[in-house]
Formats: structure tokens, C-alpha cells, sequence
């Protein structure tokens, strides 16, 4: 997510409402089963999340855009919007920064418009008006007021479009010039853009769009199952090409396909996309799409869907809840993308094409500042064969970019969106795990980044000079210093786990010390994360309550205060702890985070939303504090505010995700939360337990594998865990190894009304850094 308007501030601070009531522990009887999913939650508020069809991780994301511009369109699709502009085939789940939205069909009736007109007067343009919308896993319908039925499913790699169209003309278009823009009228660049209609009556196009990922080119191959009665052509004007036109270049160019009788039987399209050429989004087409097959495509794109939504069922809790645990699963489910053709082609980080290896893909919309946390962690557990085709394509990537390890690589392009470089977080995650891969091939590149100053920087990357010279990056020379050096230390950490992996001990001990540097931009005489300058002196006078020292020019924080800041380490817990003065001290002061007053500062973004005194559950670099409690000898307080925020921030309803959902990551962290485990730090492969919030679950883990996680005595007034048990065992530890849960087996808590001493001993509470785990 970028630094764009989102806020969504929750009242009250304590922990009394724990969320609307459970069923009642005995309903558990009933065995777990997979939910339903409801597609429009997040596509309201701020979770930015799209309501079309895609399959799991799909090239084809097709669905409905009702605008393009502003911070509410990053999907295509806003549920205040109230009129469609079309349906474009590529789209962005949950960001919070838009791009894609490629070839924008517009099925309509009357006089030709060929610009969508303004939000609020739709009839000054192409927008519909609609009615009758439902979407479920592989499909979308939706009635516009034009009289047309849409109706979407998709492939992997083409979106297939049935309009059926009251009887009399109609017409067709396909805005190639429709793209994410900031604001309307925002002129976006588009270069090489081509439309051509060959004699098969096979519409291909080409175009290079330089929005966020500034370069990128889309190729589509679209077949329609009528011949239109005439098609005109437009090239950067309103002014249709010469009668006759079959191919035209310029920017912003559209087709129009009129039919003098759209009625009776629909109109069918297909169109397939490529990343690399023409000719791979024909393969597409020919291979998955032949013939007229819409029905038969829904079919398996919802057969599909039904086999990946039950990796995880669950039973007990609300009907609503059951909802949106199974929109939490959908959606972390669509990222990231699939970006390989039919033959194994694919366009790298260099922008050179390369081939995948046989049984191997290329995948796009990796949202790594967000999605190591607990995502991609989640996919290890439930989903460990497609985990480690992610985890072969990062390494693939690294030894491909020009930068090295990915930072947010969007369709052959490296945007370098946010700071730090977390491909290496999965990676070492993943490695930890006994994900198979050739770790040492991504190691040069990984290294280059870590140690070689002249390595290229981009904005994710900046200050490392000082990083590595001073030990932390200087407010007054680098923007977002702070946080800068805070993940830098992360990174460093999972680069010293990869090191080690592979044998590179002297690298791994160099950076195992340096990822210790976070202590440097934490001030222990006030006990914040704060500011620091190139001569060492801090910031004063200091208030955590703000962005930095220069709003006016730039942050010292990313997407965050000093509050939340001060508690972003993951990896070396009990060093923070020492910091703050011990379990005591530390308890305190998360205390003071969850009870603070939820003031933020006029220049404060959007982002920073999901209130709980200072905590911000809607943005991500807190994502892992309400866990520390576990660390400190205060699990119960962990569990209580788990149990808080699972209830709060989430509900079975279009602004259901409390801040943008990025790619999963707000929905993964419901998921693990929900089951009774988070991974504080994935790098460490274990998970911290929390409060589970469901009766009974199930997880396929593959392999014939099944783990059961079982809530005894579970309710709305009872988080608090008694005792756990595992494979019938007495389990007196807080936390639980990766290597335990993915073997199978059944946890059991028992849940009570009060507080419990349970995990609270120094030898039950997770490893981190200087306590590993024996």
C-alpha cells in the first residue's frame, strides 16, 4: 500500500466488547465445513477489494469497474459508486495504489459515447446504472440499465463475457485507453498502443501503460461469437478512422463493434491476455477457451474454487463470522497473479523474456511489505506446493532484476513500492520451513543488496549507506528514516537465516549483529522509536503522536507515528524488551499503545486506520503487537485483545475489512488469528497462540494431511485460553513450531471467562533472537 487516503477510526479502547456472540460450545458437534464466500466484503469502505471473477492466483482478474480515479478506485470497483463503466480484465485485489484495468468492455445501447462521463451524471457518458448484481467464486452477473445481462467467468488467462441484449442495435466498445488514473482527466501515458481486427475477426491489441508499474505492456487476442454488423475505429480523437480501417496506433485508442440486432441469442467474448507477445494471448485463447463454452468455464472455475475454499472449513461462531472467514480465504487466494504464458514464456524484472521451467510459472502483484507478515506464511501451512512455486519464482526474480531481491514487482516491473526489500523475508521464511529450492542461486544478488553499496538503490532501498556506516538513517538526509532503519534490521535478519542455510557463516554472523541496528532509532530514555540525526542527537521536541520532524517536506515513519513505530521489531523481542526495562516495564507500555487517546495529526494518511488507542489494525506494521503480550509474560492480554480485534475489525459486509485488505494480508491475518495462531515472526517458523475464535476447524495441509484445532468451552465472553493440548499431550508453551502443525494432528484449547497463567513461564514463551528454541 502507498501513503493514500484511507481512515476508519473505531471508538473505544478497552476490552470488554469482545465481539457479537458464538454459538454455544456444544454446537461444535457439527463437523466443519468450507463457508461461503460473499465477494462484496471490502468493496466498500476502504478494503478496496474487486467483486469479479478470477481463479486462485489468475493471469484473468475480469469484473466490473465502476471508476477509475481516486484512492477508492485501486480495484476498478467502489460499492458508493452507483454506475459501471464496463469490464476490464486485469485488476488489483485490496491495494493501495491502482494500475491494470486492461481492455474495458462496454456493452450498451444508443447513440455512441465514448467517454464514461462523471461519477455523478453517468447518462453524460457510457456509465450504466445497475441492478440485480451477484457474485460468486468463478462468476459475476450483473443487469445494466441499458437492458444488457452481464455475465463473467474467466480461465486462467482469459475472461469470457456473455451479454444477452434486449432485441434492436446495439453496439459494443472497447475503451483501450481506459487505465487507473489519481484524479479525472488525469492524462496517463500510454505508448505503443495498437488495435487490429484480422480477417478471422480476431481483435488483437497492444499497449504499454506507464501508471505505477510505469512501462508495463499488456497484449490481448478477443473472438466474439457474432460478426458485427460494422466496426469503427478510434485514434487519439472522438473522430472515427476511414471506413474500412482495420488497424490503428497511436495512445488512447477504442473500437466500437455495432450490431444492427443484438437481440436474441448473446453475444459471447473471449479474450486472452499475454505479458510478452500476441501470439501468447492466442495460445490462451485456443487452449483455454475453444469454442463457445461459458458454462462449461463457470463450471470449472466454481469446481476449482469449492476444491481451494476447503483447505480450511470451520464450524461454531456466527453465521457472519463463518462469512467472512471464508471471504478472508477467498481473497488471499487471488494474490499473487499468475504472469506466465501457455509455453512457459514470461517477461522478467529486466524486461528481457525468459522460459520457466518445465512444471514451474513466473507470478506477478507480489505485495511483500504486506504480505510476508502472514500471507505468505499462511500459504506454507494450507497451501505448501503452490507456496514453493512462489518461492522458486522469487529466487528466479532475484537473479533476474537489476535491484535484486523483489520489493513489489507488478507485471515485469520492479515498482519499488514502500521500503525494504521482504522477498528475502519469504524466502528465509520458506527455507526454515523445508520448502525446496535452490536458495544459494538467489544468494549473489541477496548478498549484493545486503553488502555492495554501489548495487543500484531504488526508493525502497534508500539510505543504506548510512544504514551500514552510522547504524541507522539519518532524519535529516533520508525520508521515513526511522522505519527505514527498523525493516532494513528485518531484512538483514532473514538475509542472516538465508546465509546460514546455505552456508555462508561468515555473511550470516555480519548480518545477524547489523540486524540489531533497529535499537539504534529507539531512545530508551523515553522509550520510543524517534528520529535521529546525522550527529546522533534526536529529535526534540519528541511527540509520538506525530509523522516526524518536517511534515512539511517528509515523514520520519512509514504509514506511521512514533507509536507505532516503537513496537515494528519482530525478530528480536526480548532485545526490545531490555530496552523498555524488562516483562514489566514493556507490559505497560503496550498497555499505554492500546489505551492512548486515537488523536492522529492533520498531515496522519489514511492508511493508518483501524484505531485501538494508537495500535493501527488497518495498516500493517502493527499487525504482529497485540501477539507481544506473549512474550512478556501476559499472554491472557494477547488473547483478550485477539479476541477484540477478530470481532471489530472484521465483519460480513461491503466495508467489512477494516483498512485495504493489500493483496490478503488483512485477510490472512483474520484467518491465522481466527484459527489461534500468528506468525510474529515468520522468519522463525512459529506461531504465537492467540484466541481462537471458531468451535472447531479443519486444514488440509496436502499429502493426506489434516490438522484440527478445537475451541473447548469456547464463547463471546470467554478468549482467554485455559490449557492447550496437543496430540492429546499437555502443551504448556505460548507458541507452537511450523514443523509441529504441518505434520498434522489436533490442538486443543480450553477456553474459560478469566485469565489463566497458561504459557506465561519464561521457559513457555516464544523464542526470539538471543532465546531460540531448544
Amino acid at each position: 500500500m502507498m501513503t493514500a487516503n484511507r481512515r476508519q477510526i473505531l471508538a473505544g479502547t478497552g476490552l470488554a466488547a469482545l465481539g457479537t456472540a458464538l454459538l454455544p460450545s456444544s454446537a461444535w458437534a457439527a463437523a466443519p465445513l468450507p463457508g461461503k464466500p460473499d465477494l462484496f466484503v471490502g468493496t466498500g469502505g476502504h478494503g478496496h477489494t474487486f467483486p469479479g471473477p478470477s481463479l486462485p492466483f489468475g493471469m484473468a482478474q475480469l469484473g466490473p469497474d465502476t471508476n477509475n480515479a481516486g484512492w477508492d478506485a485501486c480495484s476498478g470497483y467502489h460499492q458508493d459508486d452507483g454506475s459501471i463503466m464496463g469490464f476490464s480484465h486485469t485488476h488489483l485485489s485490496g491495494t493501495g495504489i491502482g494500475d491494470m484495468m486492461d481492455v474495458l468492455v462496454v456493452p450498451t445501447r444508443g447513440p455512441l459515447k465514448l467517454e464514461p462521463g462523471p461519477v455523478e451524471h453517468p447518462e453524460q457518458g457510457y456509465r450504466q446504472r445497475y441492478s440485480d448484481e451477484h457474485a460468486e467464486p468463478g462468476y459475476y452477473r450483473v443487469r445494466l440499465e441499458s437492458g444488457v445481462l452481464a455475465e463473467l467467468t474467466v480461465t486462467e488467462r482469459t475472461g469470457l463475457h456473455r451479454y444477452s441484449f434486449p432485441k434492436g442495435p446495439a453496439h459494443i466498445l472497447i475503451d483501450f485507453a481506459h487505465c487507473k488514473q489519481e484524479k479525472p482527466d488525469e492524462p496517463i501515458r500510454i505508448d505503443n498502443a495498437m488495435l487490429r481486427l484480422e480477417k478471422d475477426g480476431t481483435l488483437t491489441g497492444t499497449r504499454q501503460v506507464f501508471r505505477w508499474a510505469a512501462g508495463r505492456t499488456i497484449h490481448f487476442a478477443m473472438q466474439l461469437s457474432r460478426k458485427p454488423s460494422r466496426v469503427e475505429f478510434f485514434a487519439d480523437s472522438d473522430t472515427a478512422s476511414p471506413a474500412g480501417t482495420s488497424d490503428v496506433k497511436g495512445h488512447r485508442l477504442k473500437v466500437a463493434l455495432f450490431f444492427d440486432d443484438a437481440g436474441g441469442a448473446p453475444i459471447e467474448i473471449k479474450t486472452g491476455l499475454s505479458g510478452v507477445d500476441i501470439a501468447g494471448a492466442k495460445a490462451a485463447l485456443a487452449a483455454e477457451a475453444p469454442g463457445w463454452g461459458f458454462d462449461k468455464a463457470r463450471i470449472a472455475a466454481q469446481r476449482r474454487w469449492a476444491k481451494e475454499l476447503n483447505r480450511v472449513r470451520v464450524s461454531g461462531g456466527t453465521e457472519a463470522q463463518r462469512t467472512v472467514m471464508a471471504s478472508a480465504l477467498y481473497h488471499a487466494f487471488l494474490s499473487p497473479t499468475l504472469f506466465t504464458d501457455r509455453d512457459g514464456r514470461y517477461m522478467g524484472l529486466d524486461h528481457q523474456v525468459y522460459q520457466a521451467p518445465a512444471g514451474e510459472a513466473a507470478y506477478s502483484t507480489y505485495s511483500l511489505w504486506d504480505t510476508y507478515r502472514a500471507l505468505h506464511p499462511l500459504l506454507t501451512l494450507v497451501m505448501p506446493d503452490q507456496a514453493a512455486l512462489f518461492v522458486r519464482d522469487l529466487i528466479r526474480q532475484t537473479q533476474q532484476s537489476p535491484y535484486g531481491p523483489p520489493v513489489w514487482p507488478l507485471q515485469g516491473y520492479e515498482t519499488a513500492c514502500m521500503i525494504g526489500w521482504h522477498a528475502v523475508s519469504v524466502l528465509a521464511e520458506a527455507q526454515a520451513k523445508g520448502i525446496k529450492a535452490d536458495y544459494a542461486a538467489a544468494w549473489p544478488n541477496v548478498r549484493r543488496r545486503a553488502f555492495d553499496l554501489s548495487f543500484p538503490d531504488i526508493d525502497s532501498t534508500l539510505g543504506r549507506n548510512f544504514y551500514q556506516k552510522l547504524g541507522y538513517i539519518p532524519a535529516d538526509q533520508v525520508w521515513e528514516s526511522v522505519s527505514r532503519t527498523q525493516e532494513y534490521s528485518y531484512d538483514d535478519w532473514a538475509m542472516a537465516k538465508l546465509a546460514e542455510g546455505i552456508g555462508q557463516h561468515e555473511d550470516a554472523a555480519a548480518l545477524r549483529k547489523r540486524s540489531l541496528n533497529y535499537r539504534n532509532v529507539i531512545d530508551p530514555g523515553i522509550g520510543f522509536a524517534r528520529p535521529r540525526f546525522s550527529d546522533g542527537s534526536w529529535w526534540t521536541p519528541y511527540d509520538p503522536i506525530q509523522l516526524g520532524h518536517a511534515p512539511e517536506k517528509y515523514r520520519d515513519y512509514t504509514e506511521a507515528n512514533g507509536w507505532q513505530a516503537t513496537f515494528l521489531n519482530q525478530h528480536d523481542i526480548y532485545g526490545l524488551i531490555a530496552l523498555f526495562g524488562g516483562d514489566k516495564s514493556f507490559e505497560k507500555k503496550l498497555d499505554a499503545l492500546f489505551t492512548a487517546p486515537s488523536t492522529l495529526p492533520k498531515n496522519a494518511p489514511p492508511d493508518i486506520s483501524g484505531l485501538v488507542g494508537q495500535y493501527a489494525h488497518g495498516n500493517e506494521p502493527d499487525q504482529h503487537v497485540a501477539y507481544l503480550y506473549a512474550y512478556a509474560g501476559a499472554p491472557w492480554k494477547t488473547q483478550a485483545m485477539v479476541r477484540r480485534l477478530l470481532t471489530e475489525m472484521y465483519k460480513a459486509a461491503p466495508d467489512g475489512i477494516i483498512g485495504n485488505d493489500d493483496c490478503g494480508q488483512m485477510s490472512a491475518w483474520f484467518i491465522l488469528s481466527a484459527l489461534g495462531f500468528y506468525p510474529v515472526d515468520p522468519v522463525s517458523a512459529l506461531y504465537v497462540f492467540g484466541s481462537p475464535l471458531f468451535d472447531e476447524a479443519e486444514m488440509d495441509l496436502g499429502g493426506g494431511k489434516t490438522l484440527k484445532v478445537r475451541a473447548v468451552n469456547n464463547g463471546p465472553d470467554k478468549p482467554y485460553i485455559q490449557s492447550v493440548r496437543w496430540n492429546g499431550q499437555p502443551w504448556t508453551r505460548n507458541w507452537i513450531a511450523h514443523a509441529d502443525l504441518a505434520k498434522g494432528g489436533e490442538l486443543v484449547f480450553e477456553m474459560g471467562a478469566q485469565p489463566s497463567k497458561f504459557g506465561s513461564a519464561p521457559q513457555d514463551r516464544p523464542p526470539s533472537f538471543g532465546r531460540l528454541s531448544s
